[in-house]
């Protein structure tokens, strides 16, 4: 491994990390997903799984299933950046579940050009998709 390849695996260890502590803000009982977006070393936006701005936190009904209107993480931090000065384009996406197929349409739009992530979504169609579209695709495996 050269001494670039060693300095990017440090900071996407970093950075997963704090995706993963960014997960542990979901409300949801199934699942909880964090994601930071990383451009140029600077963290531009974060998110995690959950419900809009002014729903009720409860991610799961009374059956134990995720509502529709539930938000996926990376979905959060995208439109995040779209509400504020900042861009996506060229950025890193760091996620702790990879990406299902709707994200991954938002994620190639907004111009991401690499992602990360922590553990495989049963869904595989997601990633198929972002390394067609030229995204560069990493899973990271901590210990």
């Amino acid at each position: 491994m050269t001494k670039a390849e060693k300095k990017q695996l440090r900071y996407d260890t970093a950075y997963m990390r704090m995706a993963m502590e960014w997960a542990k803000l979901s409300h949801c009982k199934r699942k909880q997903v964090g994601s930071l977006i990383v451009k140029d070393r600077m963290i531009i936006s974060d998110g995690y799984n959950g419900t809009p701005t002014g729903f009720e936190n409860a991610c799961e009904d009374e059956e134990h299933y995720t509502k529709w209107y539930v938000l996926h993480a990376e979905a959060n931090a995208i439109m995040k950046v779209a509400s504020s000065t900042q861009s996506c384009a060229g950025a890193t996406l760091y996620i702790t579940l990879s990406p299902c197929k709707e994200c991954s349409k938002l994620i190639h739009q907004a111009g991401i050009k690499r992602v990360v992530y922590a553990t495989a979504y049963k869904d595989s169609s997601g990633i198929e998709f972002l390394k067609r579209a030229g995204v560069e695709v990493v899973a990271l495996t901590l210990h």
